[in-house]
């Protein structure tokens, strides 16, 4: 599996008080799961975050965050943060915090 072994560690680190939460291969990384939907997960370039389309704004203005673009299509509600944005502890909070607020707010699967 190709993905980034020591922004896998930092994100697990991050979610470590995070009840509900569940690992998943997914995307060619792990994705991990909040009450059975996906909030953010890592891969090969960086790592990703469920936001929801209401936070999207919020989480654009994160310095070095992007819109996913997974498969060369834009996923609505989805962003990508690249090493240098999740080296930044201030902005992988933020981007954490969104996908917090957006995927705690849905339906348990």
């Amino acid at each position: 599996m190709a993905f980034d072994e020591g922004l896998y560690e930092l994100l697990k680190d991050d979610l470590a008080d995070v009840h509900g939460l569940a690992e998943k291969k997914m995307f060619g990384g792990i994705a991990f799961m909040l009450n059975g939907n996906m909030l953010c997960g890592v891969h090969k370039d960086g790592a990703m975050y469920r936001v929801g389309k209401d936070n999207e704004p919020a989480a654009l203005a994160v310095p070095g965050a992007a819109p996913m673009a997974f498969t060369g299509r834009r996923m609505g509600g989805f962003i990508d943060a690249g090493p240098e944005t999740m080296a930044d502890d201030a902005a992988r909070g933020d981007l954490l915090r969104l996908a917090l607020e957006f995927v705690a707010a849905l339906p348990p699967k």
